[in-house]
């Protein structure tokens, strides 16, 4: 039995959230014109989820000992319980994409710099993403509208309308 865009519910989930990481990884991808409209309100979804909670930090005083049995207080900040719900409910709908190390770094540097970096994905989601349209939605006044689609035409092979989703 199928469902929208000619597949079953099962492999349509898993095509929208391979395709939503993808997008939201590297800003833009090419794709069908159908697959581009079913995209766009997952994705949107998603960032409004993310806007909605990702300045909600906790800020806690950790206390440790050293070898020598000296208490050493330290700040740390976590995720709210509210944030983290919405992280770990985010997690579910994409897939966790890894960091590449660039062509001319060195391995040291690649590890160094993503050495205390679990979830690269949901760390950009959060940290790049969702600051950059929460500063634009109260510029505008308006929620909404992260991403746009470009039709290129059809494609040589089989006909199909493609397209090109990006975030805005």
């Amino acid at each position: 039995m199928s469902g929208k865009l000619g597949k079953t519910a099962e492999q349509r989930l898993a095509i929208l959230r391979n395709q939503a990481s993808e997008l939201l990884w590297y800003g833009r991808i090419t794709t069908t014109h159908a697959r581009a409209k079913e995209l766009q309100p997952y994705v949107e979804k998603i960032i409004t989820k993310a806007i909605r909670v990702y300045d909600l930090n906790e800020e806690t005083e950790v206390v440790t000992t050293d070898k020598k049995g000296k208490e050493i207080k330290s700040k740390v900040i976590k995720d709210s319980p509210k944030k983290l719900a919405v992280r770990r409910a985010i997690m579910g709908k994409l897939r966790d994409l890894q960091e590449v190390k660039a062509f001319n770094e060195k391995k040291s540097d690649f590890k160094k710099r993503t050495a205390d970096i679990k979830h690269p994905l949901m760390e950009k989601l959060f940290n790049e993403i969702a600051p950059k349209y929460a500063q634009r939605a109260e510029e505008l006044g308006q929620g909404g509208g992260y991403t746009r689609i470009y039709l290129l035409g059809t494609r040589k092979g089989d006909n199909a309308e493609e397209a090109i989703i990006e975030l805005v």
